[in-house]
């Protein structure tokens, strides 16, 4: 089966462009892509960050799918101990709705943020990440009708069709869960440069059919830089480069750098490992080395689905990256 490509943005802040401009690229991508013919546009949630605007997924679905024809739209993730089962469920049957059989519901259990998020978003206490297989188990009772509960309550509208709902993981510790709940699966390279097929392996093993979901759908979120070279997407990596190690050293980060500012910065010597590191997370190469990465992945992984996150300057190298990958991919 070919390889089918999706794509996850995070409404990033590219140098020389504010907040409100970030949300309204994310339209301008996601139109972009669907007239290109990937699967899936998804968006995440972050929280308290100054380069990444997409705080609210969901408002950012609705957006999304107003605005594109056939691409699924979702989220990657909704950061479900944050919230109640309850109105993640009624907020995704609103979307169901709105645009039936074109909505994902992608969750996952990371903080999203600053240590403060958690305290901020769970009224002054830590949310209980420990419940959180249960919080998904609840969310599917809801979204398929069911009161789990026990509160006699029902998620509406109720409509002919229900999201697929889909598990979010960085380190494999969900995979298992998400097999069991009968869930879709998506490990996060883009977050844990060190991730091993064993997760996704974990999930095909104990995978259990669901009302949402009768086979089990599994898939690859990864990093990619596409130049016309070599030397070209080495020097458009250069912003990612500096931006992943900023945010691991705890520096303010307002904006993803251009490569003209990125490349003129000096690394120490482990600042160099750091980048080094970062860039298992990475795919980066001209277009048939980009090509050949991620079909590598995709075979090792054991998955037909790779998302990918091209955060490059200027926006207008964004949209090219994913018409580059779209026609080499024959789409």
């Amino acid at each position: 089966m070919p390889i089918e490509l999706s794509v996850l943005d995070q409404s990033p802040l590219l140098e020389g462009h504010n907040e409100q401009e970030a949300l309204a690229q994310t339209i301008q991508l996601a139109k972009h892509v669907d007239d290109l013919g990937y699967k899936r546009f998804w968006m995440s949630e972050h929280h308290s960050t100054k380069s990444l605007a997409g705080s609210a997924p969901e408002i950012l679905v609705s957006a999304v799918a107003a605005h594109t024809n056939q691409i699924r739209v979702g989220t990657g993730g909704v950061l479900l101990p944050h919230y109640t089962p309850y109105k993640v469920a009624e907020t995704f049957r609103v979307l169901e709705g709105l645009y039936p059989e074109r909505i994902d519901l992608g969750v996952g259990r990371a903080p999203g943020g600053m240590p403060g998020v958690n305290y901020a978003l769970n009224r002054g206490q830590y949310p209980d990440v420990q419940s959180y297989p249960t919080q998904v188990s609840h969310l599917i009772d809801y979204l398929t009708g069911n009161s789990p509960e026990g509160y006699h309550v029902k998620a509406s509208p109720l409509s002919e069709t229900t999201p697929p709902v889909f598990m979010l993981g960085s380190s494999g510790g969900s995979a298992s869960v998400a097999g069991q709940l009968g869930t879709g699966y998506t490990f996060a390279q883009f977050i844990n440069g060190d991730g091993h097929p064993a997760a996704i392996e974990r999930y095909y093993n104990s995978f259990i059919p669901s009302p949402l979901m009768e086979e089990p759908h599994a898939s690859v979120a990864v990093f990619a830089v596409v130049g016309d070279t070599e030397e070209e997407a080495e020097f458009l990596a250069s912003s990612l480069d500096y931006s992943l190690l900023t945010l691991a050293q705890g520096k303010p980060r307002h904006y993803f750098p251009s490569p003209e500012e990125a490349s003129q910065y000096k690394y120490n010597m482990y600042e160099e490992e750091a980048v080094r590191d970062n860039r298992k997370r990475m795919i980066v190469g001209d277009v048939e080395s980009v090509k050949q990465q991620i079909e590598h992945i995709a075979e090792t992984f054991n998955v037909q689905e790779v998302m990918v996150n091209c955060i490059v300057s200027p926006f207008e190298r964004r949209l090219d990256s994913y018409t580059k990958l779209a026609k080499a991919f024959n789409m």
